[in-house]
């Protein structure tokens, strides 16, 4: 009796030790301090994804380089200081006619410029065309792990600011087959269209296999 009591405390504490494991494996930090990215983020990702996400501000360098090498090494170091499972954002404006520019380092010019800048740089090009880029970057935060990158764009054109001024380079960004910006556009509608969006299918789709 007392060796099945023993037993059965035992096997109460591993089941009990593994569902704490499980259940600390289903947070994932977003890290950002950008309540309007979070907010769209959770909007997007909806209420059945399977991990909790919280978020974190954490001060990372800014790296150098393509989108998609910018997005691994943040995500890289930002797993290395938390720990844990975290996903990085990184957005890119690419202007086709300045061969990608500003790209992922659209975050400066536009707070230098502003909007109604951005659209000034392509004033003496014909050609206003552009791609808004989201990446998603996520590792488990074990050593040594894959960092996984999911990646949406969505092709538009630079014109002239309109509407609310409160996200971003969103008043100057219309996408392809509407006659609104980004800021012009219900938050219901832009977050079935846009480039966030799309890299947060992906990334929902990667955890409901």
């Amino acid at each position: 009796m007392w060796a099945r009591v023993v037993v059965s405390k035992y096997f109460q504490r591993v089941f009990s030790s593994e569902a704490k494991m499980q259940e600390e494996l289903k947070e994932i930090v977003l890290c950002t301090g950008n309540k309007n990215k979070l907010k769209e983020f959770m909007q997007i990702l909806g209420p059945d994804f399977p991990y909790k996400i919280t978020n974190v501000d954490v001060d990372l360098p800014e790296f150098q380089g393509e989108p998609e090498e910018v997005a691994t090494e943040k995500c890289k170091l930002a797993a290395e200081r938390l720990k844990c499972p975290v996903v990085t954002e990184d957005t890119s404006l690419c202007f086709n006619a300045l061969g990608g520019l500003p790209g992922p380092y659209i975050k400066w010019f536009l707070k230098k410029l502003g909007p109604e800048g951005l659209h000034k740089m392509l004033s003496g090009f014909e050609d206003k065309s552009a791609t808004a880029m989201c990446i998603l970057a996520y590792s488990s935060g074990e050593k040594d792990s894959e960092v996984k990158l999911f990646c949406g764009k969505t092709p538009g054109e630079i014109v002239a600011p309109r509407g609310p001024n409160d996200f971003g380079w969103d008043p100057c960004f219309q996408p392809d087959g509407f006659k609104q910006t980004y800021a012009e556009m219900p938050k219901e509608t832009k977050n079935t269209i846009s480039h966030r969006y799309k890299a947060v299918e992906l990334f929902k789709k990667n955890f409901q296999k």
